[in-house]
């Protein structure tokens, strides 16, 4: 594929749901699919993307409810769109892929590892967890009906916050503005609707089944999935590999993307 120039389409899944997704050419003997964060698209790769230099033939896509992407009425799972997943691989002809996500991204990665383990190479899991925890549910349907209630630029100033450090908001006004923009872009019943199926989200079970190797990240200043959630998953994944990026916070593919890239890099030479 390293002759094909980058390809934009739609794919569409098995309920109809039409998909927006990117393919960008590699190597053509490495795959590796990206899942961006909640309320993000497919931007939020292109950073790691470039800091990948051709290592990997790269699949990304915005999820269902996002971006380009087609946002019907919830209720949504994160199993509804690891399926979106193997539907898109099927429209570009993927058998498998390394398949990596961040925050929610991460929890669609599992599930899809879960569901669909044959058609994975290797795991890339990015400031995210399995669960998140007891009272998940009630938490995330209070931040769905404050964006429902008030407004998506309600929740600008706590989630800023959350996504990047002090220093690097400072010294990158135009990546924060970026993410910001998207953020303001989502439609508000596709963002409730998202944030109850985090809510609802656990993983968990499958973790042990997993045989593949599996590469974690998590920022030592993540409050939204903390070092704590990316341990549990290294404890339990058989022989996954974790490292804490340190004065990073939740959002390292675009704080951190050089070094993303390299555990993505890590997980092609293991594949």
């Amino acid at each position: 594929m390293t002759s094909q120039a980058t390809q934009s389409d739609f794919a569409t899944t098995r309920d109809g749901t039409r998909i927006s997704y990117r393919l960008v050419p590699g190597n053509g003997r490495n795959r590796c699919v990206l899942v961006h964060s909640l309320a993000m698209d497919k931007s939020f790769w292109n950073s790691t993307v470039a800091a990948l230099a051709g290592a990997y033939d790269v699949l990304i896509l915005d999820c269902r409810g996002h971006g380009k992407s087609d946002k019907p009425q919830g209720p949504y799972s994160v199993e509804q769109f690891a399926d979106d997943i193997a539907d898109v691989m099927d429209h570009v002809g993927w058998t498998s892929a390394v398949v990596a996500g961040a925050s929610m991204g991460g929890c669609v990665t599992l599930a899809f590892a879960g569901r669909h383990p044959k058609r994975v190479d290797g795991l890339g899991l990015f400031d995210t967890t399995a669960w998140y925890g007891e009272n998940a549910p009630d938490a995330w349907a209070e931040r769905g009906n404050k964006a429902l209630n008030e407004g998506l630029s309600s929740l600008v100033g706590f989630q800023k916050t959350r996504w990047f450090g002090d220093a690097f908001r400072d010294a990158n006004p135009e990546i924060l503005d970026a993410a910001i923009q998207v953020f303001l872009a989502n439609e508000l019943p596709a963002y409730a609707a998202t944030c109850a199926m985090l809510g609802a989200a656990d993983l968990r079970a499958f973790l042990p089944k997993f045989d593949f190797p599996c590469e974690i990240r998590v920022g030592s200043e993540d409050y939204a999935t903390p070092p704590e959630m990316a341990k549990y998953l290294a404890d339990h994944i058989p022989g996954a590999k974790m490292e804490i990026m340190e004065g990073v916070r939740h959002f390292s593919p675009l704080e951190v993307p050089a070094v993303i890239a390299d555990a993505l890099k890590t997980l092609a030479k293991a594949a």
